[in-house]
């Protein structure tokens, strides 16, 4: 058996290991997330996803597998709407002064 101390988890990987601006971070690859299940759930061909998203294959590929430097919110919001998602944004006041403010994909 190991000795090895387990930390419990924040429920934010970014977070667990002091990456800035953590939620962001949790928030895009929530949002690749959702673009890969639509992907794979209308069992598009990762060059039949480039076509409708305007981007190349290479780049399909990246965004499935989670790399996602060059891809901004803004960016994956477009995306989304061309895989005929849309998307809503609620703003609401903080109630939690044990955690700070963030960001979440539902």
């Amino acid at each position: 058996m190991s000795n090895q101390k387990q930390d419990k988890s924040s429920g934010n990987v970014f977070a667990d290991v002091n990456i800035p601006q953590s939620t962001l971070y949790l928030a895009k690859a929530s949002l690749a997330d959702q673009i890969a299940t639509i992907i794979r759930e209308r069992n598009l061909t990762q060059m039949e996803a480039a076509e409708i998203l305007g981007i190349n294959q290479p780049k399909v590929s990246a965004l499935i597998r989670g790399n996602l430097d060059g891809f901004s919110s803004d960016r994956l919001f477009k995306f989304l709407n061309l895989l005929d998602r849309d998307i809503e944004i609620v703003i609401r006041p903080h109630n939690d002064p044990n955690h700070e403010a963030g960001i979440r994909v539902i």
